[in-house]
Formats: C-alpha cells, structure tokens, sequence
C-alpha cells in the first residue's frame, strides 16, 4: 500500500494541461454503462484546470454526457459566494460546457453543515455505486494538497480518528475563514478507483516531500498509504528535474 506517481512539471500552466489531457483520455476510454462520478476541488490551481479541462474537451470533442460531478470538499456559503468551490467549477467548467444541471450535485453550502453533509452523503450514495462494505465508489478525487499538506478539507488538527468508516462527508472546522467546510472522509477517498493529486506552488515543498515519506502523519500522506496508487501532479521540483515536455519521469515508489 502507499505507492504513489510523481509526475513533475515546470509551470502550473503545464501541470493543469497535462492532468486535464490525461482525465478527458481517462473518459474516453471509460466506456461505461453507468453514471461515471467524479469529486472535485478547489485551491489555487484548480482555475487553470478548470479552464484547460474545458477548452481542451471542446477541442477533442470528448462527451461528458454520463460525468456525475460531485466535491471533495466545500465551504459553507451560499452557491454564488467567491469561496464556493462550486461557483468555481460553475464558472470555469460547467458553464463553458454547457453541463446539465441532474449531472451537477453540489454540497449545499448555504444550510446548516450538519444537514448538508447528511445530504451530500445520500446524494452520492443514490449516483454510484457502492463498494462491498457499502461506501459509495468515486471513479476519480481530485485533490489539491495546501501548505500544510492537508487534502479536501481535512486538516492537520483533525486526526484519522476522529472519521468512522461509515463516514461519507462530514461536517468540519477549519483554520481560516470561511471556517465551517464540509469535507469527504478517508473511507470513500481510499475506496475511489483513481484518486490524483494537483499540488501546484513552491511553499508547499517541504508538505509535499513529508507526505511522500513512509509513515507521513500529513493528511496527504495518509491519503496515500491507505491506497493502493495514488497519482500526484506536481509543480513542486523536488530534486526532479522536468523534461523538455514538461514532465519528469514517473517515480513508483512503495
């Protein structure tokens, strides 16, 4: 368990480009028969993601008719407020793609947190499918990782204790405003088929290199060791040294 993909770019611009290429190539070749779901996230890069994974889909052409889109995380504010992670993904994606609204779930920031994790879970659980010990399978979790290496809405002064494994979202506090946030658990991130990791910004390098050791207690790490794989796009040069196209060579690492 714990093995992990590096793939390190030499801009954020390139990072964004090359994760969405890979997702849209992912979705090509899903060929499913079901409702394909997918979390994401917001933070610093996912603007650039947003905006190539819409530019590049028109381009290629590629149907995102049985994408479900759900969050990894949320804050508690109304759906048009700047720090909604959904009025992001509204503006950048869903928008410029003409999305559905029934293929649109997002966490209902504007209620109680409590109420809107209880929601967010049953929406998910009612979409897809489910694993056998009953969590709620995601095909793909984005995550962004911060500065202090916490992942989705998961932070440092909240240990893995502290989730059961019948936790789906949870309401939480975080360390800076907006404080109330509801977050995916670690059961449903270690239960997704393909979880890939954007951590994009030259503070982070020493959350990064933690996370990426054997026994990390960053919440990044430990996202990682309860996975089989896990893939990590990275603007972060952590000895790497980027190719001319703008990648490093893949590091598989246990």
């Amino acid at each position: 368990m714990g093995r992990y993909e590096l793939l390190t770019f030499a801009t954020p611009l390139a990072l964004a480009q090359a994760a969405a290429e890979a997702w849209l190539s992912e979705i090509q070749s899903a060929n499913l028969k079901r409702p394909y779901c997918v979390a994401l996230s917001g933070g610093r890069i996912a603007r650039q993601f947003f905006s190539e994974l819409a530019d590049r889909a028109k381009k290629r052409a590629v149907s995102l008719e049985d994408v479900h889109f759900f969050w990894a995380d949320e804050r508690c504010v109304p759906p048009s407020d700047v720090e909604s992670n959904f009025a992001l993904a509204e503006k950048w994606l869903f928008a410029p793609l003409h999305v559905p609204p029934h293929q649109i779930h997002r966490i209902p920031g504007e209620i109680s947190p409590e109420e809107a994790a209880r929601q967010a879970a049953a929406e998910l659980r009612r979409v897809a499918p489910a694993s056998a010990a009953g969590q709620p399978v995601f095909d793909m979790i984005f995550l962004g990782m911060g500065e202090d290496g916490h992942v989705a809405s998961l932070f440092p002064d909240m240990p893995a204790e502290r989730f059961s494994q019948a936790d789906v979202y949870r309401a939480v506090t975080g360390p800076k405003p907006p404080a109330q946030r509801i977050t995916l658990a670690y059961a449903p991130i270690s239960a997704a088929r393909e979880v890939w990791v954007l951590a994009s910004g030259p503070g982070k390098a020493g959350a990064l290199r933690e996370s990426l050791a054997s026994g990390s207690s960053r919440h990044l790490g430990r996202v990682r060791e309860m996975r089989e794989q896990t893939r990590i796009f990275s603007d972060i040069h952590l000895g790497q040294k980027p190719l001319r196209n703008g990648v490093s060579t893949p590091e598989n690492n246990c």
